[in-house]
């Protein structure tokens, strides 16, 4: 499938409505519920809202960096990542909520003082990643999107954004397992007729790997691809849904 270039100005926009709905969800929580667990093993959802402040404060570091020229790492290290996250998952709702927000504002601030021509920019994301300037918002909204599902308040993958959806089933497909070595090659196809490729692309002696069909909603292709999913609603004629590697 065709992959649509990104649109940075939609896609920051996209990031400043999931912001809200996000914040509207973390609200009507307390203190109590912030000390629970969320749907990821061994973190609260304290510890989601803290990554996902830090993640937006990272995200400002490499925007920055293609800005300026200036090279400038997502985190620290991974040891300071992790210790950010543990030292302030365990703070009230209103430290969650303010610290969401200003975080928030600094990556809309640094996303807007990006100029146009420095958006095709790369930069190198955690554990080597190198990724272009104007996918970086793209890669924001999956970490709201994603991650508000994971506090288990009631945002589920079926009520993720078509275009959210469409954006991830892309990236899942052409970036993040495509080739993967753990993975059969896969043909996944939406209830609307659109397909993509990813997995393994090794070949037998017999040619081409004869690709393993999953279909159906994007919602649950998504929740399935992404963990947050267990695949009932897919349909693998003649095959076994197979096994996803962590993201």
């Amino acid at each position: 499938m065709t992959i649509t270039p990104p649109d940075f100005p939609h896609d920051v926009a996209a990031v400043r409505e999931a912001t809200d709905r996000l914040l509207v969800s973390v609200a009507k929580l307390d203190d109590a519920a912030i000390g629970e667990p969320s749907l990821l093993p061994e973190w609260t959802r304290g510890h989601v809202l803290a990554h996902l402040a830090r993640n937006a404060d990272a995200l400002v570091n490499l925007l920055t960096w293609a800005r300026t020229d200036v090279p400038a790492p997502m985190y620290a290290s991974a040891e300071a990542r992790d210790g950010d996250i543990t030292r302030d998952a365990d703070r009230p709702l209103a430290e969650h909520l303010e610290d969401l927000r200003q975080s928030a504002a600094r990556f809309d601030a640094a996303a807007d003082a990006l100029p146009e021509g420095r958006r095709v920019y790369e930069v190198e994301m955690r554990n080597g990643v190198i990724e272009r300037a104007d996918r970086l918002p793209l890669r924001r909204l999956a970490e709201i999107e994603l991650h508000h599902v994971d506090l288990g308040v009631g945002y589920t993958v079926d009520e993720l954004p078509a275009s959210f959806l469409d954006s991830e089933l892309a990236f899942l497909s052409t970036v993040k397992f495509a080739g993967h070595p753990d993975l059969p090659a896969l043909e996944l196809r939406t209830d609307d007729g659109r397909r993509w490729r990813t997995g393994r692309t090794d070949t037998g002696a017999g040619g081409e790997a004869t690709p393993v069909v999953v279909s159906g909603p994007a919602a649950a292709l998504v929740g399935w691809l992404t963990g947050r999913g267990d695949g009932r609603e897919l349909d693998t004629p003649g095959s076994t849904l197979p096994a996803i590697p962590p993201l």
